[in-house]
């Protein structure tokens, strides 16, 4: 499979995804902003939702753009990172839903813990798969955000025992961190190899 066919099917898949979500929203029972109100906490959790997949479908696309071959291990890494992906509506609407309780919190956390890891398998599956002089390897080096957003989410999913809205802070401030996509790959250039 070529990249540009991985590329494509993971951006239907993400598009598929962004369109479940808002059609998993419902309009206030009312015309009135203190209907509206009533909505607000699943359209935070919707907002925050969306920031998430499109910091993944960012930083996919540039990942994929560094990328000279794609084996059988990329593509199952690939489908291991949609599959969380893909849970992120479910517990997006558990979750906004359910504002001030617990596992609705840890449950968001667990999705974006797993969906995290799987993006760092992907990685490390297609940094495995090139070749022993490419960049790509020099250029992911230290991963910080990588290694340190592991750690942000278990504090999310426990502090969501003792207070929701600690552990939403926290996928915030996650996802703050990653609104800016990777620079390690824009600064070298391999983006800019394929569009």
């Amino acid at each position: 499979m070529s990249k540009g066919r991985l590329e494509a099917f993971s951006d239907g898949v993400i598009a598929i995804l962004i369109t479940i979500m808002v059609l998993e929203l419902q309009t206030p029972e009312g015309t009135t902003w203190e209907a509206l109100v009533s909505r607000v906490p699943i359209l935070l959790t919707y907002i925050l939702t969306f920031i998430f997949l499109g910091i993944y479908w960012n930083n996919h696309h540039h990942l994929l753009q560094a990328t000279e071959r794609i084996n059988g291990r990329i593509l199952w890494a690939n489908l291991h990172l949609l599959f969380w992906l893909s849970l992120t509506p479910f517990g997006m609407g558990w979750m906004g839903e359910n504002p001030e309780a617990s596992a609705p919190s840890a449950l968001y956390g667990m999705i974006l813990l797993c969906a995290g890891i799987a993006y760092l398998i992907l990685q490390r599956q297609i940094v495995a798969a090139q070749r022993p002089e490419s960049k790509l390897r020099t250029v992911l080096g230290r991963d910080f955000k990588g290694n340190i957003s592991p750690v942000l989410y278990l504090t999310g999913i426990i502090f969501a025992f003792v207070n929701p809205w600690i552990s939403d802070v926290i996928y915030a401030l996650v996802a703050l961190m990653w609104l800016v996509p990777d620079p390690r790959i824009e600064r070298s250039g391999l983006g800019d190899q394929v569009h």
